[in-house]
């Protein structure tokens, strides 16, 4: 039977009567603790629940397993599971919830025996995590070797807005990438040209874009082992947009501590020594907010500065104002980019927020992922 999900991927209804079946379903419940270990933001708990709820009405028992932190394949109490159980038991009664899967160096390693330990006494498989599905673990590929399995509502959404954004856009589509590093980035940026009418760069990643075209970066976030690469980017064509000035701190600030002194100043393209860019100017916002609008298809991933210090945040709340205004289909790819939306008030005001930073890179820079790839394989599919 082919699957009817998008893309070839088996959803929730390929799995046939669910009644009285056990179901292994794998979410994405890291999230965030505070000091005394107590869930700052449920979201990613709370994402979950359509796809947890349409199998329990429909007869199923659900476990669920998720990884929480970094323990490093061994028991670390600061990483157990009690938190996210507690609020699953208040969203979801009935769920059961296996252990942190991080506790076993088999799942990293994706170690057959702790597959066998995961599937034993479980009819289906469901993934729903799609933060962890461009990882080959053992909980995201194990499974659907072995088990009727299907993407849940989270994760069948992701595949198919990234991969008709991938695959057929409505024009003129528009990405805007920000972040550190240019470096993380190269991979989705050489995607990206191929198939984007107009792409922005913002953030620290500009910096060795405008080193590339001669200017000097002064004690901006620079990667000089990647300015030959940036080099040959810029040559590709008249998409890539960099911005034309810049906000920067001055010798002896401090990032987060307005207190601290330094003075704060625009700039252009070139900024002195002692001097740190961190954020894009208001020019610079204006020119790309203008791009931004009129776009049908828009991608966002990254924001244009350190936002969370506000003399650096303008850059990154004048694009997501405009990402929010656009009236064409938006995208946030999740990480930073979702909690500046967050900061900003404008979550509700994007088509889709994804609910993994680096999966959705990959995914629009490969065109699939181990776990989505792993759900094809399925017996059912």
């Amino acid at each position: 039977m082919a699957a009817t999900g998008a893309h070839g991927v088996p959803i929730l209804e390929d799995l046939g009567d669910v009644a009285g079946k056990r179901v292994l379903l794998r979410g994405d419940f890291n999230v965030p603790l505070d000091d005394h270990g107590e869930i700052t933001d449920d979201l990613r708990i709370r994402s979950a629940l359509p796809t947890i709820e349409w199998l329990q009405s429909h007869g199923a028992h659900v476990t669920a397993c998720s990884h929480l932190g970094r323990p490093k394949g061994e028991h670390d109490p600061r990483y157990e599971m009690r938190p996210v159980k507690e609020r699953l038991d208040e969203l979801a009664p009935g769920c059961d919830l296996l252990d942190n899967l991080r506790f076993s160096p088999g799942e990293i390693g994706n170690d057959p025996a702790f597959v066998d330990q995961l599937v034993a006494g479980q009819d289906l498989y469901v993934n729903d995590a799609f933060g962890v599905s461009h990882r080959a673990h053992a909980s995201v590929v194990g499974p659907p070797a072995r088990l009727p399995s299907a993407a849940g509502r989270t994760l069948a959404r992701e595949i198919e807005v990234l991969l008709d954004l991938r695959t057929h856009p409505a024009r003129p589509f528009v990405a805007v990438l920000g972040g550190s590093k240019v470096s993380d980035k190269l991979g989705v940026i050489r995607a990206l040209l191929d198939i984007v009418d107009e792409l922005i760069i913002g953030g620290g990643m500009c910096f060795t874009f405008l080193a590339a075209q001669g200017h000097p970066v002064g004690d901006s976030l620079f990667e000089p082992d990647q300015v030959d690469t940036c080099r040959e980017l810029l040559a590709m064509g008249a998409k890539l947009h960099l911005p034309s000035d810049v906000t920067a701190l001055g010798p002896g600030g401090e990032i987060g501590h307005p207190e601290a002194g330094g003075e704060v100043r625009q700039l252009g393209t070139s900024v002195p020594a002692g001097w740190k860019g961190l954020d894009i100017g208001p020019g610079t916002a204006a020119d790309f907010c203008d791009v931004i609008g009129e776009a049908r298809t828009l991608l966002w991933n990254g924001p244009m500065g350190v936002f969370e210090d506000d003399r650096f945040a303008a850059g990154t709340r004048t694009v997501a104002e405009a990402v929010a205004a656009c009236r064409g289909f938006t995208v946030v790819g999740g990480g930073d980019s979702a909690a500046a939306l967050a900061k900003f008030g404008l979550q509700g005001e994007v088509d889709h927020v994804s609910t993994g930073g680096g999966a959705s890179l990959e995914l629009i820079e490969q065109g699939d992922l181990p776990g989505i790839a792993a759900l094809r394989g399925a017996p059912n599919a």
